[in-house]
């Protein structure tokens, strides 16, 4: 079974096999477009060759969204709001009239390209709803044979946030919030307001708010957002121009914060900060009721995630510790991409009618789906590009490489299979030694060439993370979708005085004896490792912790900003010449 995603953002292909998931991978990663919307075929030709398939050995294609249903909803908007919408109408409707109305026929040219046949000869064509790809992506691959499911995002066909009740083979829906009231749009309307970039610059606002003060939450409370006691919720839609404009908010929206939105790539003001605090606070407390909520409607133990909204691991993180559920799992792939593989799965279960098995671990793999290379190719590669390289084996590289860390080197880690989902997990990863005072600083500047506010994420042995961090006793971050604090006893006392600092100033002052990881409210994005899901790199981390006492290093996509995470030796060799890097390593 092949599972699509396409033609709105973050393109990708995933192929179930018997119901096990055999791969998975953004289209962005092969074209080097980042958040590639077009369709997948580089990522179906990988998926293919992984599973050593021909192309006439798929059975179904099935796409993760009903494109007719959304088209509908559409038309029904403008017509609704007539005049008003009448300028995003003549600017939606020639790629509708065009394309996406006809996605079927589309499709079909798409794949008789690659499976080079006759239409008349590709397997059957399927499209589920968006969010049942979304919530069959949560909790088919969860370790849960039972769960509650709560999916959050922008918008699908109507449907912004629904509820389902997964058991054994099935995700039944119980009730849904639609269009235009999303927790997801308003998210992204504020991303917009503070000069972010929406669909991608989310988790920057997210990075930003603990620099501010939440003192508009009120403001946004009482104007934008009627949020009953249960969590549901309605927007004030007199303030914003998504559902019908080329704007996420409008003149309206900037009167009540007495200002413009601000100018992408301008200095970054404490108003900013501050109106970031708040929107967080407000999601937050939103996700917290829904939880509740849906904790007593089902009585379930387990919740599973997926959706936008999910990748909101501040959100996450609370809900873990505040929450009413035992346990917690979260797609890693929660965002469109992961609707291919959410659907591929959701055919399998459901229209197929095949039986689920649960494991203690989930059946992500790590979210280890997408390309690996041989010794031979990475020797091609760095080859052809008059790379110099030397050859390390065994124990000796991680012990080189842990005692370069250790001397504050940058490097490269690029071993194995590529992650999929927007997350670094060890496989394309940047690393550095997180006890140092100047690496978050380095990292950002001189290696990403993003923002100096942005929080980098550890990695942490799986056997030693309570020491460091305040989780659950015995929960998992394999996927760094969790924000905890850091331990009390971690946590530096100094001479400044920190509830006096404001904005940007709050970086100058390291907060923990792992400052480059330590965010300014004394955070981080957690990632554990462990030798059965993460192999090689959690043994890095053994020789890094041998070497130094220390089981934590920084972990960055393997990257710099407006690009994907590489995927080939390739891409791998070119991002390491384009920074500052001390040294790439490819290790196979």
């Amino acid at each position: 079974i092949l599972g699509l995603s396409a033609y709105y953002h973050d393109s990708a292909a995933a192929l179930v096999s018997d119901g096990k998931i055999i791969a998975a991978a953004q289209e962005e990663r092969f074209t080097r477009k980042k958040h590639d919307a077009g369709f997948p075929t580089q990522a179906i030709r990988y998926c293919l060759a992984e599973a050593g398939l021909a192309f006439n050995a798929i059975d179904q294609v099935v796409f993760y969204d009903k494109p007719l249903v959304k088209f509908e909803r559409l038309l029904e908007t403008y017509i609704a709001t007539t005049p008003r919408g009448f300028p995003s109408f003549l600017a939606a409707m020639p790629i509708w009239l065009k394309e996406k109305l006809y996605l079927k026929t589309v499709i079909r040219r798409e794949l008789a390209a690659i499976g080079e046949c006759e239409k008349k000869a590709l397997p059957s064509l399927l499209f589920a709803e968006h969010h049942q790809s979304h919530a069959a992506s949560a909790f088919f691959p969860s370790p849960f044979p039972e769960a509650a499911v709560l999916c959050m995002d922008g918008v699908g066909e109507w449907a912004t946030t629904t509820v389902w009740h997964g058991k054994d083979n099935r995700v039944h829906p119980l009730w849904q919030i639609d269009f235009p009231h999303s927790l997801g749009l308003l998210y992204s309307a504020f991303t917009y307001f503070t000069g972010f970039k929406v669909n991608s610059g989310e988790y920057k606002l997210m990075g930003l708010a603990p620099y501010g003060v939440p003192r508009y939450t009120e403001l946004i409370l009482d104007n934008l957002i009627d949020v009953k006691l249960d969590g549901t919720f309605r927007l004030a839609m007199e303030y914003f121009d998504y559902a019908t404009g080329l704007r996420m908010t409008n003149d309206r929206f900037s009167e009540l914060f007495r200002r413009g939105p601000r100018a992408p790539e301008s200095p970054l003001t404490q108003d900013e900060m501050d109106i970031a605090a708040s929107i967080q606070v407000v999601t937050e407390d939103i996700v917290l009721r829904l939880a509740q909520t849906i904790h007593a409607e089902t009585g379930l133990k387990n919740l599973c995630l997926a959706g936008g909204v999910a990748l909101n691991c501040v959100a996450n993180g609370r809900l873990l510790r505040e929450g009413p559920f035992e346990e917690l799992w979260i797609q890693p792939a929660a965002g469109d991409a992961g609707g291919a593989l959410g659907c591929a799965l959701a055919t399998w279960h459901e229209y197929l009618d095949q039986p689920r098995s649960c494991d203690t671990q989930d059946a992500m793999q790590g979210a280890y789906l997408g390309p690996a290379f041989t010794d031979a190719e990475a020797r091609e590669s760095l080859e052809s590009v008059g790379a110099v390289y030397n050859t390390l084996e065994g124990s000796e590289l991680y012990s080189s490489v842990a005692e370069l860390l250790a001397k504050g080197n940058v490097v490269g880690w690029f071993q194995g299979r590529m992650e999929f989902g927007p997350r670094a997990l060890g496989a394309r990863s940047i690393i550095g030694d997180a006890r140092s005072s100047k690496m978050q600083s380095v990292m950002n500047l001189k290696i990403k060439f993003r923002e100096s506010f942005r929080p980098f994420a550890p990695s942490v042995l799986r056997d030693r993370v309570d020491d460091y961090f305040e989780m659950r006793p015995g929960e998992d971050s394999p996927y760094m979708l969790l924000v905890a604090p850091v331990q009390n006893h971690r946590r530096l006392k100094s001479n400044t005085d920190n509830d006096h600092q404001r904005g940007l100033d709050k970086l100058k002052v390291p907060r923990s004896d792992i400052p480059a990881v330590t965010h300014v409210d004394y955070s981080a994005r957690v990632q554990t490792v462990d030798a059965k899901r993460n192999g090689l790199y959690a043994e890095l981390l053994r020789a890094f912790e041998k070497k130094t006492g220390c089981p934590v290093v920084i972990n960055t996509s393997f990257n710099i900003r407006g690009e994907p995470i590489v995927c080939t030796p390739e891409h791998a060799y070119r991002c390491f010449m384009s920074t500052n890097m001390d040294l790439s390593l490819i290790h196979i």
